[in-house]
């Protein structure tokens, strides 16, 4: 709900907008996670060592897969920082990079989230990562949802073109671009 435009004009940060969200975001789930480690016990699941192995692959995918999608992205301005800066030198600089088309974005239209979410299924080894992975994967897909709506509104046809063509998540269609 923070990054909708209603709420970024109501909380009037400015520049400073990206960067208060990432703090914010870090801030909330440091709690609930401590929270989860004292309430939920934390005895590891009996997996068998196919599983295990399968589960370590996953994470190794996932981290892969993070890691080739933020490679196309302006780090700087995902944080939140590159707008301070621009501002503190008095440059506006947008919050919104351009439509993002190539590297990990031409198999699949989200990449982050996809590495995400294989990360947190191939971390499951017993129930506070199992709650973990269940609780942060419906963030994540609401998230998408939300992120598919706010895309749609900033790229138009553009978006919608791209949006038929290439897959959310995983990448079945192929080389879609």
């Amino acid at each position: 709900m923070l990054a909708t435009p209603a709420v970024k004009a109501w909380l009037r940060l400015g520049p400073y907008t990206r960067f208060a969200y990432n703090l914010f975001a870090v801030a909330t789930l440091l709690p609930v996670l401590a929270l989860g480690r004292v309430l939920i016990d934390g005895a590891p699941f009996d997996r068998p060592a196919w599983l295990a192995v399968g589960q370590a692959v996953a994470v190794a995918a996932g981290v892969a897969v993070f890691l080739w999608g933020v490679a196309g992205y302006d780090l700087g301005r995902f944080a939140g920082t590159a707008q301070i800066r621009a501002h503190r030198t008095g440059i506006a600089l947008n919050e919104d990079e351009p439509l993002r088309l190539d590297g990990a974005h031409r198999f699949m239209r989200h990449p982050l989230y996809a590495g995400g979410l294989l990360v947190l299924w191939g971390g499951v080894a017993d129930p506070l990562s199992l709650a973990t992975a269940v609780w942060a994967s419906a963030y994540l897909l609401i998230g998408m949802m939300h992120e598919e709506r706010t895309l749609l509104a900033l790229y138009g046809e553009a978006y919608r073109a791209y949006r038929s063509r290439v897959p959310a998540l995983l990448p079945w269609r192929g080389r879609a671009l």
